[in-house]
């Protein structure tokens, strides 16, 4: 059995809002298979509750499906028997059941609710203001079409705007988690499982009982019979109309493409054109811009970057879109043989970064410094690039690192290196404290872990 990781800020969270005196109202939303119905089943432990998935049916046969769950619930065989045009009095019926503990309902996928019928975000809204909400009741709304979400729950035009009590949009499960899915596998099979799966828990699970990342690949992406081979299709489908537009985005920016202008230039388009795209795909949680991390307006910068921020999106639009053909004509080993080639130096090794980022942040809680940092990021200019640079805003120290994934030990050279290009950081040039971080998959040399040893400004991580 899949073992329920992490998500304790958010079931505190959801425990507060049940908690809360008199009623509330809560929006649980994000991407597909990020966990939602588990963290809501799981918070439903112990509690007086009902559970109600809403389908892609029409609105009556949702209404009628709510309808018998709620009397099965109440144990009510009038309600059962009886046939209803309207959804007040099933949730007067549901309200009516006696309880000494708040009524808990969880409404999953409630966007189709107002896909098949508009006007239901308005229905509800009503049936909130007039009854629900002067009862001892929590109610979550939970749905995974995040742009419908938002519009139908939080925007400003919504019927619901103002009424909700608290939202949460669920992301993907942390790297430093990894170690409770897999407690078998070393650290470096935990990077390399995140690098694909990244963070997302229907996605691990089905990397369980592998034998290592290249057998999980094989037999959970590149087998035309696992969901994952389609996914990015599905996940976009249901979000976007022109997916080929989308797809043909993505598959510029995995390879390598992240500048705006060389993004248009590969699909031969004007830039402007492109902006439509590229919101939405930021808004899907699917994109970020990023900029360098020293940069004051990162709104205004003109040296932002796109960068593929879903670590299984990545994967998949670096490795599985492009050979395609060759997949879907029977050579899955030949594209299996390109994977293995090239995993490591052109995917591993980047989602490595980002490992050592949420490294430093852990680091710095446990008080490795003498002082906080408030930003971590990477950083690059014309010529340079340094992977990974964490700023104190408030004061004038800096902390410059760089992140091996190669085989074989780092050595003093690459700390020369990282300090000689550190000379190209303008930030607070005069007088700022510096000070360094090494990470390696693969440990140090020992002349490099001596003078580490003799420096209090020199910190190495493995």
């Amino acid at each position: 059995m899949q073992p329920f990781v992490d998500r304790e800020k958010e079931l505190e969270f959801l425990e507060q809002e049940y908690r809360r005196e008199g009623s509330s109202l809560v929006i649980l939303y994000g991407r597909r298979r990020v966990g939602k119905t588990a963290l809501a089943t799981k918070f439903m432990e112990g509690k007086p509750a009902l559970y109600f998935l809403v389908t892609e049916e029409s609105e009556q046969q949702n209404r009628n499906a709510f309808k018998d769950a709620v009397a099965d619930f109440c144990d009510n065989e009038l309600l059962k028997s009886a046939s209803l045009q309207q959804w007040e009095p099933i949730f007067k019926a549901l309200c009516e059941k006696p309880s000494d503990q708040k009524l808990l309902l969880i409404l999953d996928e409630f966007q189709y609710l107002g896909k098949s019928d508009p006007a239901f975000p308005s229905v509800f809204q009503k049936i909130w203001d007039t009854f629900l909400k002067q009862q001892p009741v929590m109610v979550i709304l939970c749905g995974s079409l995040i742009s419908m979400m938002e519009s139908q729950t939080l925007s400003y035009s919504s019927p619901l705007y103002g009424r909700r009590t608290g939202q949460l949009r669920l992301r993907q499960i942390p790297f430093s988690h990894y170690g409770q899915f897999f407690p078998e596998k070393s650290h470096k099979d935990l990077i390399e499982y995140y690098a694909v799966t990244g963070g997302v828990p229907k996605y691990i699970e089905l990397f369980h009982d592998t034998g290592d990342i290249y057998t999980a690949i094989q037999g959970s992406i590149l087998s035309k019979s696992s969901f994952l081979f389609d996914e990015p299709n599905f996940l976009l489908q249901r979000e976007v109309s022109e997916i080929g537009s989308y797809f043909s985005v993505m598959k510029a920016i995995a390879a390598g493409n992240q500048k705006l202008g060389k993004i248009a230039g590969v699909l031969e388009v004007k830039q402007t054109g492109l902006s439509k795209y590229l919101k939405t795909l930021v808004d899907l949680d699917l994109l970020e811009r990023e900029v360098p991390v020293t940069e004051e307006n990162p709104e205004k910068s003109k040296r932002g970057l796109y960068k593929i921020k879903d670590n299984f999106m990545l994967f998949w639009f670096r490795f599985v879109y492009p050979n395609m053909g060759l997949i879907e004509s029977g050579n899955e080993q030949a594209a299996m043989n390109r994977i293995r080639a090239n995993l490591v130096d052109h995917h591993i090794s980047y989602i490595y970064e980002d490992v050592c980022r949420e490294k430093m942040w852990q680091l710095a809680a446990a008080g490795q410094w003498d002082f906080l940092f408030d930003k971590v990021g990477r950083w690059w200019n014309g010529n340079t690039e340094i992977d990974l640079i964490a700023l104190d805003s408030q004061g004038a120290n800096i902390i410059f690192g760089e992140c091996k994934y190669w085989e074989g030990p780092v050595g003093v050279n690459v700390l020369n290196s990282l300090m000689e290009k550190t000379k190209e950081v303008e930030w607070k040039r005069n007088g700022r404290k510096e000070y360094f971080v090494l990470f390696s998959i693969s440990g140090f040399t020992e002349e490099l872990e001596k003078l580490a040893a003799s420096r209090k400004d020199i910190l190495l991580q493995s």
